[in-house]
């Protein structure tokens, strides 16, 4: 029987991008077949922290960023974190991610890293980063969201990896969805599919970094108050 773990490594390894067509201006970043290393510290990260067969509470992102998973192949991580927090050097890439910055304040406060991700989960219903053409050759984030056509062609594909998520061992009545647009897209998608029963929504890490940091205390005594009253259910 595969850990919990042993499921989000094949998971990773499986993901492919011919499922759909994007529109003109956006591509998708793939680090699991551009980077062979992506593929080496992403399983160091979740055999590190997830071989257990332990429920752990669902937190669903928007879509990685191609400085944080769409590197290091975890969900709100970028090599710095990666290293200094969790243990694992990448070698062949070095990043700062501003959504990491702002989570991993959060996980420290809430008593560390083998204590967040023993009872927490984190994916995205798009899990590679997507990117956007901004002038010639000159590519910046983009989140699923960002333009009707482009949610169009991800929409399907979103709720078969969103599925394949809730096939893990992780709570199908209670979730955390980061970003309130990004809520109100899931709460339409779990309308039509019944994919879980109830949603917290939490502002975005990136959000609160740029746009907030002078109310950064009280956002992860928020964060921090709805881990722990999930943790308790």
């Amino acid at each position: 029987m595969n850990s919990f773990g042993d499921n989000i490594v094949q998971f990773n390894k499986q993901l492919i991008v011919d499922d759909f067509q994007l529109p003109s201006g956006f591509s998708v970043l793939n680090p699991y077949l551009d980077n062979p290393e992506t593929i080496e510290v992403m399983t160091k990260f979740y055999t590190k922290y997830y071989s257990d067969f332990k429920k752990r509470t669902f937190i669903i992102g928007i879509n990685p960023s191609r400085h944080g998973a769409g590197v290091t192949g975890v969900p709100f991580t970028d090599t710095k974190r990666l290293e200094n927090v969790c243990g694992i050097n990448m070698k062949s890439a070095h990043t700062h991610e501003v959504s990491s910055v702002f989570l991993y304040d959060v996980i420290r406060e809430f008593g560390g890293a083998s204590n967040f991700f023993e009872n927490f989960y984190i994916n995205s219903p798009f899990p590679l980063a997507i990117i956007k053409e901004k002038s010639l050759n000159t590519w910046v984030n983009a989140n699923y969201y960002d333009d009707n056509e482009l949610f169009k062609s991800l929409k399907d594909y979103m709720i078969k990896t969103l599925k394949i998520n809730f096939g893990f061992n992780v709570d199908s009545q209670n979730v955390i969805v980061l970003g309130k647009k990004n809520a109100s897209f899931i709460e339409k998608l779990n309308m039509k599919e019944k994919m879980f029963e109830n949603m917290t929504v939490l502002e975005h890490p990136r959000y609160i970094e740029q746009y907030k940091s002078k109310e950064k205390k009280l956002y992860i005594d928020k964060y921090l108050e709805t881990l722990y009253n999930h943790v308790n259910r």
